[in-house]
């Protein structure tokens, strides 16, 4: 097994982007439902190779892969629904209006739990709520936060971002760059 040492002598692995996220669910149909109902996911056609119940779905350039298993609750210590806690393991999707998102979670009857991320103006707002199986959601305005590599920032600044002090605060060069360095990633023009 590779020590953190190590492994920084060996280059990144040749990665292109998130493919999909697998989930276990108690039944395929429930969660189907609810990942095209709620989330506007897509059924499409998975492998028929699989001997097992289970479903692939597919939008936003992400997939959804559900694996059919009933016994789920035997490997689960916990028989009560979990709390909605934002700080829990979730997947997170950007959306463009989160009180529209309240607004049809609220007239589907579903629970939910907000919370606000604020950084040097900048204002996040999060929906978090849980499928049938009670894997945690997110829903979010997060591009309202931009992404600065800690590499971009002197070594004092990283430090702030572990530690509760001053926000760190990058350069206009390093800002410049990283703004360039985003949209050629979108491979956006103006």
């Amino acid at each position: 097994m590779l020590n953190s040492v190590e492994a920084n002598n060996f280059e990144a692995l040749p990665l292109l982007s998130l493919n999909h996220v697998s989930l276990l669910c108690r039944s395929v149909w429930d969660s189907v439902r609810f990942y095209e109902d709620v989330l506007g996911f897509v059924s499409i056609k998975r492998p028929s190779s699989f001997k097992f119940n289970g479903a692939w779905l597919y939008n936003y350039g992400i997939g959804i892969h559900l694996i059919e298993n009933p016994s789920i609750d035997d490997f689960d210590t916990i028989v009560e629904p979990r709390p909605i806690n934002p700080k829990d393991n979730h997947i997170s999707f950007q959306c463009t209006d989160v009180g529209l998102v309240m607004r049809r979670l609220q007239d589907m009857g579903m629970k939910y739990v907000t919370a606000v991320v604020e950084d040097q103006g900048n204002r996040v707002d999060q929906v978090f709520f849980h499928d049938p199986d009670g894997y945690m959601v997110e829903l979010c305005n997060c591009e309202n936060i931009p992404i600065i590599p800690l590499s971009s920032c002197s070594f004092k600044q990283r430090l702030s971002s572990f530690y509760k002090s001053a926000p760190a605060k990058c350069g206009f060069m390093e800002n410049a760059m990283m703004e360039s360095l985003s949209m050629e990633m979108l491979n956006i023009s103006f």
